[in-house]
């Protein structure tokens, strides 16, 4: 039986993009950037008893920026949510994920120059305009 027809790997295909919060990260220095945001999912690993939360793409540079995707287990930030209880309620934006992106941008934008964030789901929707 094809792979790609196997009604099991369709489903473990779906549900683990699901169980993930994917983020497109564009950056001017990807090292610092790079670093900033693994040191700081590193400590919300340590703080929630986690490991292996999150992976990281390499970079594609174009017109002075670094553009790379990274993935976060949506496990992780539900152990930040429960961890910070009414406080990430406060974060500015509407959900779960841009809280989280909200609560990720505070916590590197000293130690990063010039990044965004953006959930990557949302952006491909968008391209096509609305169905």
């Amino acid at each position: 039986m094809n792979n790609l027809c196997n009604p099991f790997i369709l489903f473990f295909c779906i549900v683990s993009m699901e169980s993930r919060v994917n983020i497109n990260v564009s950056a001017v220095d990807y090292d610092k950037t790079s670093k900033a945001l693994i040191q700081q999912l590193t400590l919300l690993e340590e703080m929630v008893h986690s490991q292996e939360d999150f992976v990281m793409t390499d970079s594609e540079f174009a017109f002075g920026w670094h553009f790379f995707v990274l993935s976060v287990n949506k496990s992780l930030v539900q152990k930040l949510v429960e961890t910070m209880g009414p406080d990430f309620e406060k974060l500015k934006g509407k959900g779960i994920e841009k809280k989280f992106l909200s609560w990720l941008t505070k916590n590197i934008e000293s130690k990063s120059p010039r990044f965004k964030l953006a959930i990557k789901e949302e952006m491909e929707s968008s391209k096509f305009g609305i169905f």
